[in-house]
């Protein structure tokens, strides 16, 4: 028959080989959560500073299903890429404005610009663009034409445009506007022409 003193020593053990298994488990939880943290905690480039200059957005309006030019000024750096990430986070900040004429998500955001060579630009838009953006033919074809027509009329040489979605390629922006091809950057110039001249009559 086991002696009470050894049994308590025993119990005494079990909880205390417990207590550590609990302690062991909460400190991996906590080195994951911070290994996560760190590597989410990505820079966010700064805005380009310095002397302004003209440019040319192309905002869509959902009130009457177009595309309008808004001319205003900003601070743009020298190389084409920088120059079109600073054209699109202008863009955003008109559209995740409280008078926003063609609204988007909230988180809503354009991860990167890539320049793939002299007349492809990727743009690659982050999870909450395409998931909470509202789901309809036009709606949808409005944001695409609005940021490759704002890229194209202030860089010039851009003939083509792939949309991408969290670094990959995805079927539709939120099922009708098709991503999977390129844009021809020719034909959504006409089209956005097309717009502006229905509007005018």
């Amino acid at each position: 028959m086991i002696s009470r003193q050894l049994a308590i020593s025993a119990a005494v053990l079990a909880v205390a080989a417990l207590c550590m298994g609990l302690f062991v488990w909460h400190m991996r939880g906590r080195a994951t959560q911070t290994e996560y943290s760190a590597a989410d905690a990505r820079p966010v480039a700064p805005p380009a500073a310095g002397p302004t200059e003209p440019v040319t957005l192309y905002l869509a309006d959902d009130a009457t299903d177009s595309i309008r030019p808004l001319e205003i000024r900003i601070a743009l750096p020298e190389g084409r890429q920088q120059r079109a990430e600073e054209l699109l986070r202008a863009l955003m900040i008109q559209y995740l404005g409280k008078d926003s004429t063609h609204s988007l998500g909230a988180g809503s955001e354009v991860r990167d610009v890539y320049l793939v060579d002299p007349g492809l630009v990727v743009i690659d838009l982050n999870q909450a663009f395409a998931d909470s953006h509202q789901s309809g033919i036009l709606v949808e074809e409005l944001t695409v034409l609005s940021l490759i027509k704002t890229l194209s009329a202030n860089i010039p040489g851009i003939l083509q445009v792939k949309i991408l979605v969290n670094g990959a390629e995805r079927e539709t922006l939120a099922g009708h506007a098709d991503l999977a091809d390129h844009y021809d950057v020719a034909a959504v110039d006409r089209l956005v022409a097309q717009m502006g001249a229905s509007q005018a009559h």
